[in-house]
């Protein structure tokens, strides 16, 4: 089974569309979704109905009293999951959740048991050139740092076995999470298959909230997994 986790925090004009669309998608296994709502004041996720998501197994909405972060959310989300492999669906639609069959084929034919969605930056797919500078700098650092090649080290779209999931030591609150399970799979040598995927990037306008400061804290995020394993 596979275990979607879904980090959401205030993202009304969103929601509804990703997970009708989520819902529209033929999973090659049974699956659940596991909504961890991080506190949002937009009533969003009172809105969710079943309904939108009629091949899903399960599914769990969960909320936080206050606002803790992307990766407080996941942490939470993942500590639930009851699914054979585990990832990640943001609520935003900049990730298009019918590429998720094509990401788990390598788990599933047993080729990999880890899966990074990597995206193709172009001039369609983002809209600042600092966001694919910094992206492209945490990726070199990553591959420096655990001596693995991988060319998108900050992608939500990461799928994995329970196996990997349960040798990490996840304690990131924020979104140096990303940082962290990049981190922490690549410490544990773990091939990383990695599958190209569309992009729709937002703009600050429409919400984008990760910045310059997040991408300095991811950066020592990595070098503490590197040094202490967590």
């Amino acid at each position: 089974m596979l275990s979607l986790i879904m980090p959401v925090y205030n993202e009304g004009p969103t929601l509804r569309p990703v997970l009708e669309r989520l819902g529209s998608v033929d999973m090659p296994v049974p699956w659940e979704l596991i909504v961890c709502d991080d506190g949002s004041t937009d009533g969003a996720v009172d809105t969710i109905r079943r309904e939108w998501l009629p091949s899903a197994k399960r599914v769990r909405v969960v909320r936080a009293r206050r606002n803790r972060g992307k990766g407080f959310a996941l942490r939470h989300g993942f500590s639930l999951a009851e699914g054979d492999i585990l990832g990640v669906q943001d609520a935003d639609l900049e990730y298009d959740p019918r590429q998720i069959p094509h990401l788990l084929r390598p788990i599933l034919d047993g080729d990999s048991s880890v899966v990074f969605g990597t995206r193709q930056f172009g001039a369609h797919a983002a809209y600042s050139f600092w966001y694919v500078a910094g992206n492209r700098l945490m990726t070199l650092v990553a591959g420096a740092l655990f001596d693995r090649y991988i060319t998108d080290a900050y992608t939500c779209y990461k799928f994995f076995t329970r196996e990997r999931y349960e040798a990490m030591d996840l304690t990131a609150d924020g979104f140096e999470i990303e940082a962290e399970l990049t981190g922490g799979l690549l410490r544990q040598n773990a091939r990383v298959y990695e599958v190209p995927i569309s992009y729709t990037a937002r703009s600050r306008a429409e919400g984008k909230k990760i910045g310059a400061v997040d991408g300095v804290i991811g950066l020592a995020r990595l070098a503490r997994v590197r040094a202490l394993g967590r």
